[in-house]
């Protein structure tokens, strides 16, 4: 390999092991204090529940890892959210499990927190998943009530979803391993089935202190909404549980009777590794921005047998569409190409901007998959439409008009990889978040914003000089270089994928070399969900 490859190489797997860091300390979530306390209490914590239900953690994926990092540090923080999301098997069945964790703030609802469960409920209804809940939150987090609360997107939401996705067949199961207070007691009884664990878990809509304080009435807790309460007196809940292990064991014997699913019916073959080296990914992404590279050849690296069949392979060259198959699902892949091509006018096109014709050539892709009932992968690394009198001459605005129409009107799943840049309106036409892709991971070496670092910070540069100017002040050149990388270290923290992962415009921030087994599992779940609806685009400018 050349040099150029080696300092590739050194600097994506740099970028690697800082993700494991931070993920290694997210895990801990509140601290080993509080995960001892946890213990003492007789209780598991979140991520050893979930690890004892799952039938192989390690053939799962965790939606939202790095949700909160960076927030509410004047509250101490919020890492995960509170609360912990994988995709995996019980009893061999495919679900969604979501857990509190009481290691940080009693498992307390912060707004970021509402968000997830969202996001949880989200994916199961899309995917007709099973989902199961395992309670253990002291309920929302007072000081920040008011950005939880009362919204449609808020933490009432949830209960919402409970009733909906009761009423679509979706099974929820819902085990109570700890508190479970005032509105928060009403999903695990919005649940198909409820479990309360004997001493730790309690359900009630009020405390003892807040029902003392409210009516004068003298109870305990374990006495007003425990497991012996809820089981033989209330109704309340369906199973008591001696400890976590029981009431998890008893989740598996639930999962176990289910029945089977009816199946969308995508393709699938005998999977296949890649014949081109997986590992090479690394040395083939550069580390600057602004390089060129081949994205045929990072596709290669993740398709079955390295086997990718271009569609319009001359024609439009700054996005690459063809089929191949993930883990032995056919799929329609639609990439961002990041090298300078030659059209057949002999004209040049700048790598990862989208022209007219890439636009014209991924509209009537993605209309092919849908029509063949394929589902499609986005790879991301695009810095915008190109702009200039030519392209707006040639009507860029509405072509590309014409691929978000596509993306949006798109019945088939959809599955974002966001791998360099994903700036602008590219973000959108390449299924950014805002379009509803199944899933949406980013690679360390993702960018998400309205435009790169530089660019940006030169934007705000001119505006904040122009404001000065009418001030009456005078900038010097000194001032000026202070001024532009103050912006840009500002600016730098917003695009970063941590700080998108975090506000969960993504679902993950993932090792790249995960990226087939994300995608296949969110096939797998996708094949759960029969298309309801007819592939339309609707009125569009020709």
């Amino acid at each position: 390999m050349d040099l150029k490859f080696n300092k590739n190489e050194d600097h994506n797997k740099l970028l690697l092991s800082a993700l494991k860091r931070k993920i290694s300390t997210v895990k801990l979530g509140g601290g080993k204090s509080r995960i001892e306390k946890q213990h003492a209490q007789g209780k598991m914590t979140a991520r050893e529940r979930i690890d004892y239900l799952l039938d192989d953690k390690s053939h799962s994926i965790e939606i939202g890892a790095l949700v909160g990092d960076g927030m509410y540090e004047e509250h101490g923080g919020c890492p995960s959210g509170g609360v912990v999301i994988k995709m995996g098997y019980v009893s061999g069945k495919q679900c969604l499990v979501v857990a509190n964790d009481a290691t940080v703030k009693a498992g307390a609802w912060f707004p970021i927190t509402g968000k997830k469960n969202l996001r949880a409920q989200e994916i199961a209804i899309e995917n007709r998943l099973p989902i199961i809940y395992l309670v253990d939150s002291a309920g929302v987090y007072l000081p920040l009530q008011d950005e939880i609360f009362p919204d449609k997107e808020h933490f009432g939401r949830i209960f919402r979803n409970n009733a909906v996705m009761s009423s679509m067949g979706i099974t929820q199961i819902a085990a109570v391993m700890g508190s479970c207070v005032a509105g928060g007691a009403y999903l695990p009884i919005m649940s198909d089935e409820a479990l309360i664990v004997d001493q730790t878990g309690s359900i009630f809509l009020a405390g003892s202190y807040l029902v003392k304080a409210a009516i004068g009435e003298n109870i305990d807790n374990e006495t007003l909404g425990g497991a012996t309460t809820h089981c033989e007196i209330s109704g309340v809940t369906d199973y008591k549980a001696k400890n976590d292990a029981d009431a998890l064991d008893k989740i598996k014997s639930i999962m176990d009777k289910m029945g089977g699913f009816e199946l969308a019916g995508y393709n699938r073959k005998k999977p296949l590794k890649p014949k081109a080296d997986e590992n090479e990914l690394f040395g083939l992404l550069p580390a600057s921005r602004t390089d060129q590279y081949d994205m045929t050849e990072i596709i290669k690296r993740l398709v079955d047998d390295s086997e990718f069949e271009e569609y319009k392979e001359g024609y439009g060259k700054t996005i690459l569409t063809g089929y191949a198959r993930i883990d032995g699902w056919a799929v329609g892949i639609v990439a961002n190409q990041r090298k300078v091509v030659k059209t057949k006018k002999g004209e040049m096109q700048f790598g990862g901007v989208i022209y007219s014709d890439s636009a014209d050539k991924a509209t009537r892709f993605i209309a092919n998959c849908n029509q063949k009932k394929i589902p499609l992968v986005f790879l991301q690394d695009v810095t915008g439409f190109m702009v200039g009198s030519k392209s707006e001459h040639g009507g860029i605005i509405k072509d590309g008009a014409k691929m978000v129409n596509a993306v949006s009107n798109s019945v088939v799943p959809k599955f974002t990889v966001v791998i360099g840049n994903s700036y602008g309106a590219g973000n959108y036409a390449m299924c950014g978040k805002a379009y509803d892709p199944r899933l949406i991971v980013a690679w360390p070496s993702a960018e998400l914003a309205v435009m790169g670092g530089n660019s940006a910070a030169k934007v705000l540069l001119q505006i904040e000089k122009a404001s000065l100017k009418k001030k009456g002040e005078t900038i010097t050149l000194e001032k000026e270089t202070e001024l532009f990388n103050k912006i840009k270290d500002r600016y730098d923290n917003q695009v970063s994928p941590y700080y998108a992962a975090a506000r969960l415009w993504t679902d993950a921030i993932i090792n790249p070399l995960e990226t087939r087994k994300w995608i296949s599992m969110g096939i797998e779940a996708a094949n759960h969900a029969p298309i309801e609806k007819d592939f339309n685009l609707g009125v569009i400018q020709t």
